[in-house]
């Protein structure tokens, strides 16, 4: 059992191990300002891997889930922002108070992204394929034009943390307490995913996404799979908004942008859908990859492109494709 366990996540172990490792050989060398990139990539890769479950593991294409990480951190923001400036505010006739707490900040940011997963994907898992795809991108354009519209966060301009959240016993102002906070996260989340795609729920979704046909004849009902599925993922890509907002100390229509949907699923693709580690190994080489090129020149979308489509190409199944053992299938690690 503890071989099996093991191989089966021989992957994961490395890449915790070079995460891990990650600060010490950064201090070493003078380098810490990578510490910012690292913690952006571990951040990166939790959003992918809730799009991956999915995507990877439903078959279902979205093009909105920028909407849910811009939810997480406008919630973390506004709650910061209403803490330091503007007291109270109401809402649906509540009076919510602000707060920097991250005991609170974090989990409302998860509440508030799975609420508004919850609204669009009851609608939007009723269709599929390509109209699966417009609705999502529409829901989430809907989404950015309401931020910036609201002149007293920012609008077009943002809005800016006065400090990080605080989660005592860690100060989170410190970087690498706030990076080995992710890197816990991260693999936390990629854990509990394990679980749930060995599970029940994940073979009826894997299914689904096989055949949906055969899973009706089973008496089992395709939309309520699909949908949960929809809300775990929104769910988990607002946690990764709650992070980005403390990483940047600052929040912006961008993180709800269209351009954000589709690097996430760049990233998935790119290290490999249905994928248990793929997310984490496509989040490292698309943010160092595209690091590296704006290093170098000035059109390094030009150079990445054309890289990406060689990767889709000829590394079937990702970046984690390439690792893949004999016997292995896609879609169950």
């Amino acid at each position: 059992m503890a071989s099996r366990l093991l191989r089966d996540h021989a992957d994961g172990l490395l890449l915790g191990l070079a995460f891990l490792a990650w600060p010490a050989v950064a201090f070493g060398f003078g380098l810490e300002w990578s510490l910012d990139l690292a913690a952006r990539i571990l951040i990166y890769a939790l959003a992918a891997s809730a799009l991956n479950l999915l995507l990877g593991y439903g078959g279902l294409v979205s093009f909105g889930h920028a909407a849910f990480f811009g939810a997480g951190a406008y919630t973390v923001a506004i709650l910061a922002y209403h803490d330091f400036l503007l007291g109270p505010f109401l809402l649906f006739g509540l009076e919510i108070p602000g707060t920097s707490n991250a005991w609170i900040a974090f989990p409302l940011a998860v509440l508030v992204a799975a609420l508004l997963a919850l609204a669009i994907g009851a609608l939007c898992v009723r269709t599929s394929g390509l109209y699966f795809i417009m609705i999502t991108l529409a829901f989430a354009q809907m989404i950015y034009y309401l931020f910036v519209s609201l002149p007293d966060y920012g609008g077009e301009d943002g809005l800016s943390l006065f400090a990080r959240s605080e989660l005592a016993p860690l100060d989170l102002d410190v970087d690498l307490a706030f990076y080995y906070l992710c890197l816990a996260l991260v693999f936390l989340v990629l854990l509990g995913k394990a679980a749930v795609v060995r599970s029940r729920f994940g073979w009826a979704l894997m299914g689904i996404r096989d055949n949906e046909r055969r899973i009706t004849a089973l008496g089992l009902s395709p939309y309520r799979y699909k949908l949960a599925a929809f809300v775990v993922s929104g769910a988990l890509t607002g946690l990764a908004g709650a992070l980005i907002a403390n990483l940047t100390e600052f929040v912006s229509p961008a993180f709800l942008s269209w351009p954000l949907s589709g690097e996430l699923l760049i990233i998935v693709i790119l290290g490999g859908m249905g994928r248990l580690y793929g997310p984490l190994l496509g989040a490292t080489a698309f943010l160092l990859l595209e690091f590296a090129l704006k290093e170098t020149t000035e059109h390094w979308q030009l150079a990445l492109g054309p890289i990406l489509i060689l990767v889709v190409l000829f590394a079937r199944g990702g970046l984690a494709g390439l690792l893949r053992r004999p016997g292995e299938r896609s879609g169950h690690g």
